[in-house]
Formats: C-alpha cells, sequence, structure tokens
C-alpha cells in the first residue's frame, strides 16, 4: 500500500553546500534541487524524495538585532525560506530531483527550531513540525510565543517569570564575539591585556611565562579561552566581576559583567592556561585553539554541514595541546553557553549519575573526541526539549553539575588552594572544576511548590512521624504520589536537596539479604568476594557524617519479603535501639574477614511505599510493621489540583470540574465494590508534561481507555463487563 501524501515528510534543503555560493537562482530557474556533493554523501536521502513531495530551500543563521520579539540580547537561530515548491521527479539518482518551485520574496524567517544540515527531513504528527510546515507551504504565520516559552527557548525568550536565570551567558557571548577579532593579530590584545594586568587583583601572576632561557617575564602569546579563563579563576565573584569589566571594557564589550558566577566552572589554580609554558610549548599550540575557537563560531553560523568536519577536526588537534583536555569543553561553553556543554568533572558526574549517558573517551587519561563531543550536543539538544527532562539547556545542566554530588563520594571537593605557577607539568592536565556549591535549603514550602496537594498540617504531621519513628510506609491506591512524596519528604528532613544522601532501592521477589546488606559477589578476577549493598553502604555514609541526615527510600517494599531482606538489622532499625550499645554482628564478616558490631545510626531514616490494591503481594511481616509508622495517602482532587493541573498542566480550565466529577463517581463505584484501598489516584490525571492547546479531551480518553481501563480489568478480572461498563461511564459524552 502506498503511503499516503498526507503522511509524507517535507523537505528543507540548502543550497549553499560544499563551500560554494549560493544555488538558488540556478535552482528556481532550472526547476531542479541539486545534491552537491559527489562523494554520494546524502544520496539516500535524495533517492527518498518522492513526486508529490514538499520541499523548501532554506538558509540558516544567528542573529541578536532586529528581531519581532524581545531577544534580551541573546543570540536567536533564525531559517529563511527562499523558495517552496513539489517534487514532480525523481531520476533515482541521489543527486538530482525535479521541482517546481515558487520563490519566497523577500525570504520568510522562522525562529528558534532550525537545522543546519543540507538536507532536513520534516515529518508531520508533532506541534513543532506542524507547524514549520504549515509556516513554509501554507504562508500561516508562526506561534513564536509558543516556541520561545519552551522549555529549551524559555530561559532565554520567555515571558519572565520571576528572577532570570544565566543573565551572564550574554557578556561572555559578547567577549567570545570580540575576542574572535583578534585571531589573526594577537599582539594588540596581549597587549592590551598587559596594561590592563596592574591594577587588577591577581593578574600578573597569571599572565607570567617562563621563556626557553629559563627566566620568567610577561606572556607574549595568548588563545581566547585562556583570555577568558582571566575571570574565571578561583576568586571571589567580587574580584571576577571586577576583571570581567576590565576585560570587557577593553575588547569593547557593552553588555554589562555578571555580578554572579553561579554555576560556572573555573580553571582549577594549579594550572590556569590552556597551553603550557613557553619553554615546553610547541610552536603551533596556540594557533590550534585559536583555530577550534573560529572552527566553534563557524559552526553555529552557518548550515554547511562540511563546517561540523571542520570543527571535529580543529577539537582532535587542539585536544593534543597540553593543557587543553577536557577543559576545551569548559572554554566552548564560556564562548558560546547555549550552544556547547562544559565537560568538567562535576557535569561529567551528573551526566552520567544523574543523566545515565556515556562519555566515551580516546585513551587513558584522555577526553573524548571532537566527534563524540558534537554527539553529546546533539543528543543532549534532543532531550532539553522534553518538559520531564532533568536540565533543559547546557547553563542549566552546568548548574544542575553545580549541586550535584555524586553518592560514591558526597564530601569530595576540589582541591583551589593550590598557587598559579606552582604546578608540576605530568602527562596530563589540571582540569577546570566548579567550586563547591552552597546548600539548597528545601522545606515543607518546597513540597507545596513543587505540587503537593496535601496541605501544609498534612506534611508537617508526616514529617513528625518520620523523625520520631525513623522508619515511615506511605500506603496507599495505585496514583496517590507515594514515591513523589518520599523523596520529597526525605529533602524536608535533610533541609537541603542532597541527592546524594539519599539512596533508592525497590524490592522485588527475588532482591535478598545478600543483595541489600552484605554478601558475596563476582569479582574482576573470576573470584568471589565480599560486598556490601545499598543499606550497608547507607550506614557507612550516616556513621562517616553524624551531623547530616541520610534516607534510604525503598519502593515496592512489601513486594519482596521486607524481613528476610533486612535480616538481623531488622531489630535495629527500631528507633530505641539505634545506638552502639544495640550493634549485632551480620552473618558475613567485613571484607577482610573480621566481624565487627554494626548499629543503625540515629541519622539515618528510612521511608518506603507500598501499593495496598495490590492483590498478589503478601501482607507484610507483623515484627516487620512495629518497626515502621504507616501513613495512607488517598486520591487528592479538589481546589489544589484543579489549581496545579491547570495553571501547570495545560488542562481546559472548562473541563477540570467534569473530569474531576468523573472520577470521583468511578471512585465511589470502586470504593463500594471493592473497597477505598482500590480508588483511582489524582496521579492519573495529573498530566507529565503541559499539555498542548485544545489536547485536553483526547489526553482524557487516552487516559482512561490505556492506563485507567487496565486498570479495572485487574480489579473486576472475573468480570470483564462491569470493567468496560465503568470505563464507558467514564467517559460518556466527552
Amino acid at each position: 500500500m502506498s503511503e499516503d501524501l498526507g503522511t509524507r515528510p517535507s523537505w528543507f534543503v540548502g543550497a549553499a553546500y560544499n563551500r560554494t555560493e549560493d544555488q538558488t537562482p540556478r535552482f528556481l530557474a532550472d526547476g531542479i534541487w541539486e545534491n552537491g556533493y559527489e562523494d554520494g554523501k546524502y544520496g539516500d536521502l535524495v533517492r527518498s524524495m518522492r513526486p508529490g513531495d514538499k520541499i523548501a530551500i532554506k538558509s540558516s543563521y544567528t542573529r541578536k538585532r532586529d528581531l519581532p520579539f524581545d531577544n534580551r540580547g541573546a543570540t536567536v537561530s533564525v531559517m529563511a525560506i527562499k523558495a517552496t515548491g513539489t517534487i514532480t521527479a525523481n531520476p533515482d539518482d541521489g543527486k538530482q530531483v525535479k521541482v517546481d518551485w515558487a520563490p519566497s520574496a523577500p525570504p520568510r524567517e522562522w525562529y528558534f527550531y532550525t537545522n543546519r544540515s543540507t538536507i532536513w527531513r520534516v515529518a508531520p504528527g508533532e506541534w513543532m513540525e506542524d507547524g514549520l510546515l504549515s509556516f513554509a507551504f501554507d504562508g500561516r504565520p508562526q506561534d513564536i510565543d509558543r516556541f520561545r516559552n519552551e522549555p529549551f527557548w524559555r530561559e532565554r525568550f520567555g515571558d519572565l517569570n520571576g528572577e532570570q536565570r544565566f543573565r551572564w551567558t550574554t557578556f561572555y557571548s559578547a567577549v567570545a564575539t570580540r575576542l574572535l577579532d583578534y585571531r589573526n593579530d594577537r599582539r594588540p590584545l596581549v597587549d592590551g591585556i598587559q596594561s590592563i594586568s596592574g591594577d587588577l587583583p591577581g593578574l600578573g601572576i597569571y599572565l607570567n611565562d617562563r621563556y626557553p632561557s629559563g627566566e620568567r617575564g610577561p606572556l607574549q602569546d595568548i588563545c581566547p579561552f585562556t583570555t577568558m579563563g582571566m575571570f574565571n579563576r578561583s576568586m571571589t565573584d567580587a574580584n571576577r566581576h571586577l576583571i570581567a569589566g576590565a576585560l570587557g571594557k577593553l575588547l569593547g564589550v557593552e553588555e554589562a559583567p555578571p555580578d554572579s558566577f553561579e554555576g560556572i566552572p573555573v580553571l582549577n589554580n594549579q594550572r590556569s592556561w590552556f597551553f603550557s609554558y613557553a619553554d615546553k610549548r610547541g610552536a603551533d599550540d596556540i594557533d590550534r585553539l585559536w583555530e577550534l575557537f573560529a572552527a566553534a563560531a563557524a559552526l553555529l553560523d552557518s548550515d554547511q554541514q562540511e563546517l561540523r568536519a571542520d570543527f571535529v577536526q580543529a577539537y582532535d588537534a587542539a585536544v593534543e595541546v597540553w593543557g587543553a583536555s577536557w577543559n576545551l569543553s569548559t572554554g566552548l561553553y564560556w564562548s558560546h553557553p547555549w550552544e556547547f556543554p562544559t565537560l568538567d568533572s562535576n557535569s561529567r558526574a551528573y551526566m552520567t549519575g544523574r543523566l545515565q549517558m556515556r562519555i566515551p573517551v580516546i585513551g587513558p587519561q584522555k577526553p573524548c573526541s571532537g566527534a563524540t563531543y558534537l554527539k553529546l550536543v546533539d543528543d543532549l539538544k534532543a532531550r532539553f526539549g522534553e518538559d520531564s527532562y532533568p536540565v533543559h539547556s547546557f547553563p542549566e545542566l552546568s548548574l544542575a553539575s553545580w549541586h550535584y554530588k555524586a553518592p560514591d563520594d558526597p564530601s569530595a571537593e576540589p582541591d583551589l588552594a593550590k598557587p598559579v605557577g606552582t604546578e608540576d607539568e605530568g602527562e596530563s592536565a589540571v582540569e577546570t572544576v566548579q567550586v563547591p556549591a552552597p546548600m539548597e535549603p528545601y522545606s515543607v514550602d518546597d513540597i507545596l511548590r513543587d505540587g503537593s496537594f496535601l496541605d501544609r498540617n498534612e506534611i508537617e504531621r508526616l514529617l513528625e512521624r518520620l523523625r520520631t519513628r525513623k522508619n515511615l510506609i506511605l500506603q496507599g491506591p495505585p496514583g496517590t504520589g507515594k514515591t513523589w512524596m518520599a523523596k520529597r519528604l526525605a529533602f524536608a528532613l535533610m533541609g537541603e536537596r542532597d541527592e546524594a544522601r539519599v539512596r533508592a532501592v525497590q524490592f522485588h521477589p527475588n532482591l535478598s539479604y545478600e543483595d541489600f546488606v552484605r554478601g558475596w559477589r563476582p569479582s574482576g578476577d573470576g573470584k568471589l568476594t565480599l560486598a556490601d549493598g545499598v543499606f550497608m553502604e547507607a550506614i557507612r555514609a550516616a556513621l562517616g557524617r553524624p551531623e547530616a541526615r541520610f534516607v534510604v527510600i525503598i519502593e515496592e517494599i512489601n513486594r519482596g519479603n521486607p524481613a528476610q531482606i533486612f535480616g538481623e538489622l531488622l531489630t535495629l532499625l527500631e528507633a530505641g535501639k539505634r545506638t552502639p550499645r544495640e550493634a549485632l554482628e551480620l552473618c558475613y564478616p567485613d571484607a577482610d574477614g573480621k566481624r565487627r558490631p554494626v548499629h543503625v545510626p540515629e541519622n539515618l531514616f528510612v521511608i518506603g511505599t507500598m501499593n495496598i490494591a495490590d492483590r498478589s503481594l503478601a501482607l507484610v511481616d507483623l515484627a516487620f510493621r512495629r518497626r515502621f509508622a504507616f501513613v495512607g495517602l488517598e486520591p487528592r482532587l479538589g481546589e489544589a489540583w484543579r489549581r496545579w493541573v491547570t495553571e501547570k498542566g495545560g488542562v481546559d480550565p472548562a473541563l477540570v470540574d467534569d473530569i474531576e466529577r468523573r472520577i470521583v463517581a468511578l471512585n465511589a463505584q470502586i470504593g463500594e465494590a471493592f473497597g477505598r484501598q482500590f480508588e483511582i489516584g489524582h496521579s492519573y490525571v495529573t498530566p507529565t508534561a503541559r499539555l498542548e492547546p485544545a489536547a485536553t479531551r483526547e489526553w482524557f480518553r487516552q487516559v482512561a481507555e490505556t492506563e485507567i481501563g487496565p486498570l479495572l480489568d485487574e480489579y473486576w478480572f472475573d468480570a470483564p463487563k462491569s470493567a468496560r461498563d465503568a470505563v464507558e461511564k467514564l467517559l460518556q459524552g466527552w
């Protein structure tokens, strides 16, 4: 069956490729579009174009001025539509298609959602794609307000709601733009920096080189990244502001320097340059760094795919410069903070530990390659548009990694104390670092702001039971927010948002004491070794920091056998037995073969969640029950829920009361048939991402048919007609 033309993709193509001049006039005159690559590049894509497909000639670039919205000094991606047409024939040579063209005079500009590839295949179905297709081929205007308020663009261009974060990016980008003017003649830059260094704190030693003769003297050449490093070193914000302002004035930057530098990685004081001293420096080391700097700027300004290859080549050459390594990514981030990520050690820990991203390296003690770096850029940008993704831009990623503490070593902090000039140039360079982040307070107010449908008194009672009993079970029907609440109670108990002090594990029928507490594990040499499980790791972490609170969250605690999984530590969970006097020996000795008594410390708390509607689970052991406080969570519809789903979730205010009425009626029916523990929780009708306009009816129908319906089938497993009738009643007249 042939594919419906209504579902066929459209094609947005470049007309200046392989470093050639704009071919648009020739294409329009000859009624063709041509792939100018002789090496077969894009051949498969060209062959997949079909007669009847829509096609547009595009040109992508960036702009800061003369935009139809307030860009607040930030650079905006623009894509001009220069001509549109319909493909009439494809000779299947992978090089050319025949097109019936209609020029756009003047070109029409589309903002934000652009693509620099020579061929961009755009399929209908999602709102961004549909908007672009309507703009290009139907002449409809772009919904600019919607685009600029999407997650990836909101921080730069969206409607301001409170304090605007990342104001520093405009100054950093402006400095990078001005620095590019000095690529081919650095003498004025070096002289200017030397002239202002005497009046600025710490710059004298920063700009002091070591010559091949062994003497020391003023730096004679400098790269753009090291120049920006002048105000990105470990020092007070006041000094950073002072140096940044002096450099900006020297370069003619109009934007004001930032007052705060939160979440911006800094050069380690052990080594503050991106290259070596002159006595060990390669003849072209600084040139390589300038070439990468220029290649990055060119890549962002043009849609030519060849510039990606130029960037990769320049990146891979610059990586070999002593002092560059992972620092290159930080220099690129300073220069273009919305386009390139920093891969400093904190950011890598966050990306691997929190975002579950793998960062391949080119060798031991080596960073990633240029191709890998660009793939990370593409992969992250693809995820930034998701409402539920933890971060939505590179500045937000850097800020999140600043607050992030890896669970393996939560107390580790970088050594920023070693002064410049005392380094020992070994095999690898010293990386950029993130200065320790301040505590991020978290309280009951934050739980309410995050979207709790419980009131303040109820949350405070939960916290009181957790503080007193040390162990708390949140139980209730499915969809009542047990998991959501457990983590936020943990943060509120600790008084701060610190992921490193919260360990989460899910119980299941096959989980054992050996997995959770201590047992034998295979080692790299094929032998077995004793290793601690999650709970023993949490005990050791809590013992190591008695002034801080730690929390273990156990999902679906009744899916395993808690008494068996905890073993002898079950006794020690009691609030009255949290002392060394009550310590017991474990079934297995420590890794060195010695048996040492263990106790559960006062500052370790346990929060479990339990779905009491799951009839496949056994009742929890009574001995286990005695050691926990049990609190029930119920479906929470009402004013707080209605306000949240309309303001944050995009639910149509005209329909929210009707949705609530239908769920309440269904729960009354379920409660009468099975008991209140089987009711439908509010999470089922709380969107996880903001709904598109006019999408409420379809969203609720999908929830009813694909989420609530299967659950009702389980409830009425012996009366399937009753389940079907309940769903039909839920959607009646909808």
